[in-house]
C-alpha cells in the first residue's frame, strides 16, 4: 500500500506540474503565438459503443490510439498496447499467439477456451486466449474498453473488449513503406538480431466506386536463450502477415467491404525453462538462467486465418443498417521439449484448430443526444485438439483427441435517451443463448451442455458543463460455459458460466480549451460462479465454478498539450480482486489475491515534435506485482520499463532511433504453473527504423 500513495502522489504531483503552467509554456517554440486551434488536443470519434461517438461523451473507461499514437509508440504487438493502458496487462505464456489477457484483475488460463475480454479486428470476435494476437500494420484506431461489454459484445467480455480497426481504402491513393532493425541488449547465445518490413497501400480502383487496400509484414527476431547442446538458441521469432481489402461503394448510402488477412508463425520453442520446483519434481539440479539442454526442438508453426464481410446502408439520415459475417480459423501446431533436457522425460506435440463462424445485423438510430441500437448474433465454434506426451515414463505419456464445438446466438438493444437539458439516461439488455457438444474421439464418450445468460445495463449521464461529464452505471458481464479439455472423470466434463456484475461511478473533462484531458473512474464488481482450478485430491484438478470473488479500484488518464509540439500523457489504475469463497482439497484460500491481477499498472510520457522535423518521446511503464497461484505463494514482482524514440520527421520520410527497454529490466516470472517453469522476460532492443509514404 505504500507503494500505492508513492505512486498516487506522483501521479497526483505530475498532473499538477503540468496543469498549472500551462497558460505559462504556451508561447510558440518558433516565437509566434499559437492559435487556438493548435492548441487543442483533437477530437476522436470511435465506435466502441457500435455508433460512432466522441470518445469524450461515452460513458465508460475507453482508451483509444489512433494511427499517430501507434506509429509514435513503436506499438506492434498487442502486449505494447497493454503497456498504456491501466489496469490492463496482457500475460505471455511463453509462445506466439497465446496470450491470456487481464483486464481489472480478471483472467483466465489459454487452454480453457474462454477469455475475460474480447478482441475484434474489423468485427471478426476472437473470444479465446488461443491466437489471441493481430498483427498491427497500417491500423487506423484501436480501442480498449474496459468494464463489463455484455450487453453490446457478449460473451467472454467481462472485464473487457479490445476493438482494432483496420485503414478504410478511399479515393486517395497512398503507400507507405516501413523498415527497422536493432539488436538486443543481452542474451545468451546468436546474433542478437532483430528486424521487419512492413507496408501498406490503398487506393481507388474505379473512382468514388471501388476501392482496394493491401498490408503486410515480415517480422524476425533472434532467439535469448542458449541450447547448451547446439550453442544455438531455442525461442527465435520469425513471422509473415498479409491482409487486403476490397471495397465497394455503388451509392452513397451503401458501403460493403470484404477484408481478408493471414498471420503465420515460424518459431522455435517457448521462452522458458523448469524453475527450482519443476528441475526438483524431475530429480534434476537448477537450471542456469536463460540455459537449457534439450535433445528435441520445439517449434510453433501456427496459422491464423480471417475474412469478414462487412455492409453499410444508410436507410435515411438517421437510420443505419449494418451486416458484419465473419470467419476465422486458428491452426495451432506446435512441439514442445517440457523437461529442457537431454532426458526423455516429457516431449509434447500439439495439433488444435479453433474455428468460428459469426454474423451480427444491427440496425441504429442516432438525433443528437437520442441514440438507440438493436441487434442480433450468430456464431458457431468447432475446436479440435490432438495433444501428446511422450516420455520413458509410461505414467506421464499419454495422448488426448478430443472435439468441442457449438452454436450461441443473442438479441440486444442500446438506448441513450435525454431526460433533461444536462442528463442522459443509458439502458441496455442482452439474451444470449448458448449450446455446446464435447467428445472424445479416443473413447467416443460424448457430453453436451447449455447456457443462458440475460446481461443488462443502466447508467446515468450528466454534464455539470458542456464538456464535463460525470457518470454513474450498473452492468453485468459474463464468462461463457464450457468443458474441460483434458478431463478424464465424465462428471468434470462440463462446468457453468460465470457472471460479473459491475458497479462504477466516473468523470470525463475536457478543459482549458480542450488542451486537457481527464477522465477517471472508481468501480466495484461483484464475481459470481467464478470459475477456477479447484482440486478434488492432489491428483485431478478440474475448471469449476467453486469459489466467488469481490474486486474494487480505480482508473485515471491524462493527456495535456503543453504547447503546439509538446504534449505528455498519464495513465494510472488501482486494482484489488480477492476470493470471497473458495476451498478445495488443498486448502482454503479466502482473502487471497486472484492470480494475474496486478495490484497496479501506470504509464507516463511525453513527446515533442518541432516544426523542423525533430521529434523525441520518452515512456515510463509499469505493473505490480502479480500472484501465480491461488495460494498466493508464487508470484512475480513488480516492475518498471522506460522506452524512448528519437529521430527527424519529413512530409514523405521519417528516421528513427528507439529503444525498447533501454536500461534492459529482468521481470521474468519465475513460479508459473504451480512453480513448474519460469518464462523468461524479454530483453532491452535499441535499433533504427526508417519509414517512406508516397
Amino acid at each position: 500500500m505504500r507503494i500505492i500513495k508513492g505512486l498516487a502522489k506522483i501521479f497526483i504531483s505530475g498532473f499538477f506540474i503540468v496543469f498549472l503552467p500551462l497558460n505559462l509554456l504556451a508561447g510558440d517554440y518558433d516565437g509566434k503565438k499559437e492559435s487556438e486551434k493548435e492548441l487543442k488536443i483533437e477530437e476522436i470519434k470511435v465506435t466502441a459503443t457500435k455508433q460512432e461517438e466522441n470518445i469524450q461523451d461515452i460513458s465508460q473507461s475507453i482508451s483509444v490510439f489512433i494511427s499517430r499514437d501507434i506509429e509514435d509508440l513503436n506499438i506492434e504487438s498487442m502486449s505494447d498496447i497493454a503497456d498504456m493502458v491501466p489496469n490492463f496487462m496482457l500475460f505471455d505464456n511463453g509462445t506466439s499467439g497465446l496470450n491470456s489477457p487481464s483486464i481489472r484483475g480478471i483472467h483466465v488460463a489459454p487452454h480453457t477456451l474462454t477469455s475475460t475480454a474480447g478482441l475484434f479486428v474489423d468485427g471478426i470476435p476472437v473470444t479465446s486466449g488461443a491466437g489471441f494476437e493481430e498483427s498491427l500494420v497500417d491500423i487506423e484506431r484501436i480501442e480498449v474498453l474496459r468494464g463489463p461489454q455484455g450487453t453490446l459484445y457478449g460473451k467472454n467480455t467481462e472485464s473487457g473488449a479490445i476493438n482494432i480497426i483496420t485503414r478504410q481504402p478511399g479515393n486517395d491513393f497512398r503507400g507507405s513503406v516501413s523498415l527497422s532493425g536493432g539488436k538486443l541488449l543481452s542474451a545468451e547465445a546468436g546474433d542478437k538480431n532483430t528486424g521487419s518490413l512492413s507496408l501498406g497501400m490503398t487506393g481507388p480502383i474505379k473512382e468514388d466506386r471501388l476501392f482496394f487496400g493491401l498490408a503486410g509484414k515480415y517480422f524476425k527476431k533472434d532467439g535469448f536463450i542458449e541450447n547448451t547442446v547446439t550453442k544455438d538458441t531455442v525461442d527465435d521469432r520469425e513471422h509473415w502477415y498479409g491482409r487486403g481489402h476490397l471495397r465497394f461503394t455503388p451509392s452513397e448510402k451503401l458501403d460493403i467491404s470484404f477484408i481478408a488477412s493471414r498471420l503465420e508463425y515460424d518459431d522455435g520453442g517457448p521462452n522458458m525453462t523448469l524453475g527450482k520446483q519443476g528441475a526438483a519434481a524431475f530429480g534434476l539440479p537448477e537450471f542456469e538462467k536463460r540455459k537449457v539442454s534439450s535433445d528435441y526442438e520445439g517449434a510453433n508453426t501456427a496459422v491464423s486465418d480471417s475474412q469478414v464481410l462487412k455492409v453499410d446502408f444508410d436507410i435515411t439520415d438517421n437510420l443505419h443498417f449494418t451486416s458484419i459475417t465473419s470467419r476465422r480459423v486458428y491452426d495451432d501446431e506446435s512441439r514442445a521439449d517440457w523437461d529442457f533436457t537431454q532426458n526423455y522425460l516429457m516431449h509434447t506435440e500439439k495439433n488444435g484448430k479453433y474455428a468460428k463462424k459469426s454474423q451480427e445485423m444491427r440496425l441504429a438510430y442516432l438525433n443528437d443526444r437520442m441514440k438507440w441500437l438493436i441487434g442480433f448474433y450468430y456464431d458457431n465454434d468447432e475446436n479440435d485438439l490432438i495433444f501428446e506426451t511422450f516420455s520413458a515414463m509410461p505414467q506421464t505419456a499419454g495422448k488426448t483427441n478430443r472435439k468441442i464445438e457449438g452454436d450461441s446466438l443473442a438479441w440486444f438493444a442500446n438506448m441513450t435517451f435525454p431526460v433533461s437539458a444536462k442528463a442522459n439516461i443509458v439502458s441496455g439488455i442482452r439474451w444470449e443463448k448458448q449450446f455446446m457438444d464435447f467428445k472424445d474421439n479416443m473413447d467416443q464418450r460424448k457430453a453436451n451442455d447449455s447456457w443462458t445468460s440475460i446481461s443488462p445495463r443502466l447508467g446515468l449521464e450528466y454534464y455539470l458543463k458542456d464538456k464535463i461529464m460525470t457518470y454513474a452505471s450498473i452492468s453485468k458481464g459474463y464468462r461463457s460455459g464450457g468443458f474441460n479439455f483434458f478431463s478424464l472423470n465424465p462428471d468434470y466434463y462440463t462446468y457453468d458460466d460465470e457472471s460479473l456484475w459491475n458497479y462504477e461511478v466516473g468523470i470525463k473533462s475536457s478543459l482549458f480549451n480542450d488542451r486537457l484531458i481527464m477522465n477517471a473512474s472508481v468501480y466495484y464488481m461483484d464475481i459470481k460462479d467464478m470459475q477456477v482450478e479447484e482440486a478434488l485430491d492432489h491428483l485431478e484438478t478440474y475448471m469449476t465454478n467453486a469459489a466467488e470473488a469481490t474486486g474494487k479500484g480505480f482508473e485515471a488518464e491524462i493527456s495535456a498539450r503543453v504547447t503546439r509540439g509538446f504534449s505528455v500523457f498519464a495513465g494510472f489504475g488501482y486494482n484489488d480482486v480477492t476470493f470471497d469463497k473458495f476451498e478445495d482439497a488443498n486448502g482454503n484460500y479466502k482473502n487471497n489475491t486472484n492470480p494475474y491481477a496486478p495490484e497496479y499498472t501506470y504509464n507516463i510520457g511525453g513527446k515533442y515534435r518541432h516544426h523542423t522535423g525533430l521529434f523525441a518521446r520518452l515512456d515510463l511503464t509499469g505493473c505490480g506485482k502479480i500472484y501465480f497461484d491461488k495460494e498466493n505463494e508464487q508470484s512475480r514482482d513488480s516492475y518498471e520499463l522506460v522506452n524512448a524514440k528519437i529521430g527527424y520527421e519529413t512530409e514523405r520520410f521519417d528516421i528513427y532511433i528507439y529503444g525498447e527497454n533501454i536500461f534492459d529490466k529482468e521481470y521474468d516470472s519465475e513460479g508459473y504453473y504451480g512453480g513448474m517453469y519460469t518464462i523468461y522476460s524479454e530483453p532491452g532492443e535499441v535499433g533504427m527504423k526508417v519509414s517512406c509514404r508516397f
